[in-house]
């Protein structure tokens, strides 16, 4: 794709989803140090350690050390390295923002139980006093949503901060939240997805959907993801390694859809310099907003590493 075409499209589209791939971000306890090891060596696209929901009030302390010496000690070259700290309000967050913020390998945060964009804006202000300050610029935040209140704020929440770059939907928290029963047709939790989905297109974040908590069950697990995919996730929260392939494979563009967005691209491109608008591929009528949508097809493959395919094509006829 040359440069022209890009700046075309970007100027029609300027709320860019964050370039770095996140389809599957993965928790591990930061009191575990077998886990800690482990987690080294699973490929997920974001790792991180987490010193909230999986580590007991009693191992806060000693889980903070740890997380610390696995940031330092990380040898994940390709695995976006985070932590998820407590909530701001809990007690525990200021400690634990004081004992990450020195790490040179931090790359991410992930805030949980974000109510409003006061949350965010603490941390931030952390980050601007504690870390290094060749870090300072870099660290991206991640927001988790897990209440009703959140999910109503959920504008302010995405625009708090220049350092956002996704939102998490945490559905346990959200359905304890509201007094819901969580049942497997996932219906009573289909507003606050939307919300999290739209919100986050529109300032241009990605999105991570709900922990699939049935890990055992592969096709339960690849339901959840085609039905995230299709709302407009851009990835999905995993608990368990093995989770992690099918994610990532899942949050990839299908290579059909791939080829013909590349397609739509090339066509757009030389029609654009005679200046058509419109025009037609393969017997259907092309405008901008499939146009918008191909470039979007071709980010993720990018993102994610696909090989992105060169199809030959008749741009007089539009047909290959």
């Amino acid at each position: 794709m040359t440069a022209g075409l890009r700046r075309g499209i970007t100027s029609l589209t300027p709320n860019a989803v964050a370039s770095r791939s996140r389809r599957a971000l993965f928790y591990v306890p930061g009191s575990d140090e077998r886990k800690l090891k482990k987690s080294q060596s699973v490929g997920a696209d974001c790792v991180v350690f987490d010193l909230e929901d999986s580590v007991s009030l009693n191992k806060k302390s000693t889980a903070r050390y740890m997380v610390y010496d696995a940031l330092e000690d990380s040898k994940m070259s390709s695995s976006e390295k985070a932590v998820r700290i407590n909530a701001v309000g809990s007690g525990l967050e200021l400690d634990d923002l004081n004992a990450i913020l020195s790490s040179k390998n931090l790359e991410a945060i992930v805030i949980p139980k974000v109510q409003s964009a006061k949350d965010v804006h603490f941390v931030s202000r952390m980050i601007d006093a504690v870390a290094l300050e060749s870090r300072r610029e870099k660290i991206r935040l991640i927001a988790s949503v897990e209440s009703a209140l959140g999910i109503m704020n959920i504008q302010e929440i995405a625009t708090s901060d220049p350092r956002m770059d996704a939102l998490i939907f945490a559905a346990e928290d959200y359905c304890a939240d509201l007094g819901l029963i969580r049942t497997r047709s996932r219906k009573e939790m289909l507003f606050a997805r939307q919300m999290i989905v739209n919100a986050a297109s529109a300032y241009g974040l990605q999105s991570l959907d709900l922990v699939c908590v049935d890990f055992k069950n592969p096709e339960v697990l690849k339901d959840e993801c085609r039905e995230g995919r299709e709302f407009g996730f851009t990835g999905k929260q995993a608990i368990h390694p093995a989770q992690i392939d099918t994610i990532q494979e899942m949050f990839l563009p299908d290579p059909k859809d791939l080829e013909r967005a590349v397609k739509i691209l090339q066509g757009f491109e030389h029609y654009t310099a005679k200046g058509v608008g419109a025009f037609q591929l393969d017997g259907k009528m092309i405008d901008m907003p499939v146009v918008k949508w191909a470039d979007k097809v071709v980010s993720k493959a990018k993102a994610g590493g696909m090989k992105i395919p060169e199809p030959e094509l008749n741009l007089d006829t539009g047909e290959k």
